[in-house]
């Protein structure tokens, strides 16, 4: 553990590069159970873990890298979000130490992915909604949202951050290696078996079987889903043709939210699918190494954090959206990776649900809650950005 955690906090010095000129982007499985599940047993759970990360925050000089703590107001009130389940680890975490200080408050999250918690959002069915992608200009999210909002923006705020492992199934074979192309077509469907002459070529050491490939992706619609296509078209367009997408237009079989492809694979010899780096750690699941054009790169906290570092700000003021880059990448720059935003109105909700959603917001943010998130494969906001969301999420009125 103190490996990983050294490598996701290189991973938030490094991220740090990349925002410092930012103006100011259902249910789970058992083995990660929801927010709204879990509501009535957090208050009881969470008061040790508040405790433990509070002393281990005392003593942990990378805490300082992950900005200023906030002690919440507590307001009290309900709110409700959902969406995105590549942060389900992280927000119910965030959401029983919340529940642990305010225990007047409740703060359901359904973890649906992220289009549906867009579209509930949009709705009105939920107060804010967690997504892997931005809201999209061109499909009218942006002027839905806004018209939800009563005429206001709505806010993107970054709150967990992690690549995207490349996740497979192979007896035998303990290192792979994958360049951009190859992975294309793999899921395109134009590489289907796993002794394929490009596969053997870049992995010459490895026993490959003369099996099928078992594909799985994302059946719901996804921004994990939405960033991982992004990054297979621009890395390598020839082959993969279809522009980013929340829905899945490559081949092979659907598992539901990242939970499933997990399992899926992990129940599946000679599959492959992709999925958050929480959720292979967490499974257990190998890893390929990614190939970009400069060299493999395995997915470690400082090769993904290389990636990070290159995100442009792509929103106004207090907005926080981010364009990351998945083009020619540098070599050791691990080139696949997404950040989970809260979307959330900047004004025009009820005062108390307003406040309600300040009070969460900061408090994700903190560094004390940061800190806990990285335990469980995330990285940590760096100090700048963390302090950006703090007055974002202060901003909302």
């Amino acid at each position: 553990m103190t490996n990983r955690l050294a490598k996701i906090t290189a991973l938030a010095a490094v991220g740090a590069l990349a925002l410092t000129a930012c103006g100011s982007n259902s249910s789970n499985s058992g083995s990660t159970p929801s927010a709204s599940d879990s509501a009535s047993a957090m208050a009881t759970s969470s008061a040790s873990s508040m405790d433990s990360s509070s002393a281990s925050a005392s003593t942990d000089s990378s805490s300082s890298a992950m900005g200023a703590d906030y002690k919440p107001t507590c307001p009290g009130g309900s709110i409700s979000g959902g969406g995105s389940s590549a942060q389900a680890n992280a927000i119910n975490e965030v959401i029983k130490d919340y529940l642990a200080a305010c225990s007047g408050a409740k703060i359901n999250y359904s973890v649906t992915g992220s289009g549906a918690g867009i579209q509930a959002f949009i709705g009105k069915q939920t107060d804010f909604a967690g997504s892997d992608s931005a809201l999209s200009a061109d499909k009218g999210e942006v002027a839905k949202a806004k018209a939800r909002c009563g005429g206001n923006d709505a806010w993107h705020l970054p709150l967990a951050a992690g690549p995207i492992a490349v996740i497979y199934n192979l007896d035998g074979v303990d290192k792979l290696t994958l360049t951009s192309e190859t992975l294309a077509k793999i899921f395109a469907g134009k590489i289907t078996k796993w002794d394929d002459a490009e596969i053997k070529k870049e992995n010459p050491s490895a026993t490959l079987p003369s099996a099928a490939i078992s594909v799985f992706y994302r059946s719901d619609e996804s921004g994990t889903t939405d960033n991982f296509t992004n990054y297979l078209n621009k890395a390598a367009g020839d082959v993969w043709t279809e522009k980013h997408s929340k829905s899945w237009k490559g081949t092979g079989k659907g598992a539901d939210k990242s939970a499933g492809v997990s399992q899926a694979v992990k129940s599946t010899k000679n599959s492959i699918s992709y999925t958050e780096w929480s959720y292979a750690t967490k499974n257990s699941l190998s890893m390929a190494a990614i190939d970009n054009g400069n060299g493999a790169v395995e997915l470690t906290g400082e090769t993904a954090g290389k990636a990070v570092s290159a995100a442009k700000a792509a929103g106004e003021g207090n907005d926080l959206k981010l364009d990351l880059q998945y083009k020619d990448t540098p070599a050791g720059v691990y080139p696949a990776v997404l950040v989970t935003y809260e979307i959330v109105c900047s004004k025009g909700l009820d005062s108390a649900k307003t406040a309600l959603i300040k009070d969460f917001m900061s408090f994700y943010a903190s560094s004390t809650e940061q800190k806990k998130i990285q335990e469980l494969g995330y990285a940590p906001l760096p100090s700048d950005v963390s302090q950006k969301v703090l007055t974002s999420a202060q901003a909302l009125s």
